[in-house]
């Protein structure tokens, strides 16, 4: 049984106005992940997924391309400790 593992990731390029955070938010919960997206005021976009590694994996595969229309010019990863903190997966605004 795969471990459990939090990814906390900030994605930048084309990532807002194009169905980022929706699409992410679908995605994440179609893999059984918990935790949250939001949009950031400087442009990129923040998440942080907890979950079974290879469902993380998958995530962030499709991150580093995102939706149709997006861009992702750049994909910063840090590996944080596992919390188990959320209930589900969320988007976060303001």
């Amino acid at each position: 049984m795969s471990e459990n593992i939090r990814a906390h990731i900030f994605v930048s390029g084309r990532v807002q106005g194009v169905f980022f955070r929706a699409e992410t938010h679908q995605k994440a919960r179609q893999l059984g992940l918990t935790g949250w997206v939001k949009n950031l005021s400087d442009g990129r976009l923040e998440a942080v997924f907890e979950g079974k590694r290879v469902q993380i994996g998958q995530m962030l595969n499709w991150a580093k391309s995102g939706p149709p229309g997006a861009i992702v010019k750049d994909l910063d990863l840090i590996w944080e400790e596992y919390k188990a903190e959320f209930s589900q997966f969320e988007i976060k605004h303001g």
